[in-house]
């Protein structure tokens, strides 16, 4: 394909994610006061009366909005965000739709796989995010102790969930990355296992940074299951490692250099010269 033609398919994908993304915004815009809504508000009601605005009272969890237009930008980013992960199929297929004639076979093989983990992996610390939260959310707001009143806005209590959200969702992708690069040859299994302290160390520096509300519980909540990841990413980096050994070993030529003819035998072979049966079979022909 031409240049102007990979930019014009290219704009073609381009043009239809982002239709997609529309109409899942517009879906998730109407699903906000359909259960959307409730469903973020819920780690909040669900905490103790005295933690809530309103809630000793007459049992509610109000959220305050201090501009006029607090509620409809909110309602924008929620609907935005849910509108993203309901196209998440189409933009995806667009995507790999646009990158997959230039890939090999295996290539193919280990894309399909990646986006397939990488998501898996995001949709877990997402739930992994949203179960916690109110324990979480209580811990904190406790912390305030008596004679505080607790008034959550709006902007900051959604503003606090979907950065929550994203940041476990992003943080469980990172081991991938360690296994796509040692699929791939650039990081070995001998680097992983020599660096196994300073990625546990290097792990908890970016829980604390990562984690929008930087209390040891979340961090630590989020540093867990990112360190179990990546020993599993170190094993499956070990696997890898031994398979590509075996390989190298049956080919001969890991140990030559880019530059260097392989040790082929270019003689020719020896030729069979015994009589096959077919040949004893065959009717001698008249001339």
């Amino acid at each position: 394909m031409t240049l102007v033609a990979h930019l014009t398919e290219l704009r073609n994908r381009v043009a239809k994610a982002l239709l997609a993304l529309l109409v899942a915004s517009a879906v998730a815009f109407w699903w906000y006061e359909h259960g959307l809504g409730d469903f973020i508000r819920a780690p909040y009601c669900g905490l103790p009366g005295e933690l809530r605005y309103g809630g000793s009272v007459d049992g509610g969890c109000g959220l305050l909005i201090t501009d006029v237009f607090g509620g409809v930008f909110i309602r924008l980013k929620v609907s935005l965000l849910a509108g993203a992960v309901l196209s998440a199929p189409v933009w995806l297929y667009q995507l790999w739709a646009f990158i997959t004639p230039g890939l090999r076979r295996n290539e193919k093989r280990y894309g399909i796989t990646f986006v397939l983990v990488s998501t898996t992996l995001f949709a877990l610390g997402a739930v992994l995010a949203y179960v916690s939260l109110s324990a979480g959310l209580e811990l904190l707001l406790s912390l305030a102790g008596d004679g505080v009143v607790i008034a959550l806005t709006a902007q900051d209590y959604i503003g606090f969930v979907l950065s929550l959200l994203v940041a476990f969702g992003v943080s469980f992708e990172v081991p991938l990355v360690a296994v796509a690069l040692n699929a791939v040859g650039v990081l070995s299994y001998d680097v992983l296992r020599r660096s196994r302290r300073w990625i546990f160390f290097l792990t908890i520096v970016f829980a604390a940074f990562v984690t929008p509300t930087q209390d040891p519980f979340t961090m630590l909540l989020m540093a867990g299951p990112m360190i179990v990841l990546f020993e599993l990413a170190i094993q499956i980096a070990r696997v890898v490692d031994k398979r590509r050994a075996r390989r190298d070993a049956a080919e001969h030529f890991h140990a030559l250099s880019d530059d260097e003819a392989s040790p082929l035998d270019a003689g020719p072979s020896a030729l069979d010269t015994t009589p096959s049966r077919l040949d004893g079979d065959r009717a001698p022909t008249r001339g």
